[in-house]
């Protein structure tokens, strides 16, 4: 990754940052977008105290002017990018008969619309031939969670997005893939699903390995599909989730 240029949406917390941190650590030069400055601030000075380079610029993944603008004054700084990484999410528990229509679609714009404007006005800016987007998907996409109607919606849309950018985008060189995570060690969405011992005790029941997931393992797959051996993946979704996706043990 020495001498390549990764942009990470969603990279100032969770596993995107774990994203980041893992692509800077073997030489990428990082730039980091989300809404917030004052933890785009904190990321960027945790990967510089880490000997790693990297940059940021605050906008909201659901306006796309101004992820388009972002996108360009980021090249413009750092030239063409080899790595798109698009993970900005939201999401809460909501069963669909109390969920009103306005949270549905805030998820759907964040997940959804944000990776397609992450992914459409970073286009111009891709380097080719060689660019690789890595989008962050989720088990709901494919296996229906209770009280995640929105979520998996989002994340499914999210799926055949990534497949069409495959086919669209291949002859350039560009390859367009994503990942499955599942229930990752250390992140907001897993700590609100953990909060007693009974409740880990729950969700570990439905993991087959039996244990959390780590953001230097999803790191380490970005890492892999963004890189030179896995060159002839593209149009894969990748699950990330000890099992999940299986179903119970």
């Amino acid at each position: 990754m020495v001498g390549k240029v990764a942009f990470v949406a969603g990279g100032s917390s969770g596993i995107n940052l774990g994203i980041a941190r893992g692509l800077s650590a073997e030489g990428a030069q990082v730039v980091l977008l989300s809404r917030d400055e004052t933890k785009l601030q904190s990321a960027a000075t945790l990967i510089s105290s880490e000997g790693g380079r990297a940059d940021w610029v605050a906008a909201d993944v659901r306006d796309a002017d101004a992820v388009a603008v972002a996108l360009r004054r980021s090249a413009e700084r750092q030239g063409s990018f080899d790595v798109v990484v698009s993970g900005a999410a939201g999401n809460f528990l909501a069963p669909a008969n109390r969920l009103s229509s306005n949270g549905f679609r805030t998820v759907v714009d964040i997940d959804l619309v944000g990776t397609f404007n992450v992914f459409r006005h970073s286009y111009p800016h891709l380097r080719r031939p060689g660019a690789s987007l890595v989008a962050i998907s989720a088990p709901q996409a494919v296996r229906p969670m209770a009280e995640q109607a929105h979520a998996g919606a989002a994340k499914a849309g999210v799926n055949v997005l990534v497949k069409t950018l495959a086919m669209e985008w291949g002859r350039e060189g560009i390859r367009v893939n994503a990942i499955s995570p599942g229930f990752i060690a250390d992140t907001e969405g897993t700590t609100r699903l953990i909060s007693t011992p009974e409740a880990r005790e729950r969700l570990l029941n439905t993991i087959p390995l039996g244990r959390l997931g780590t953001k230097d393992e999803i790191a380490d797959l970005v890492l892999f599909l963004v890189g030179p051996k896995a060159g002839y993946i593209t149009g894969t979704v990748l699950d990330c989730d000890g099992g999940l996706i299986l179903g119970t043990r």
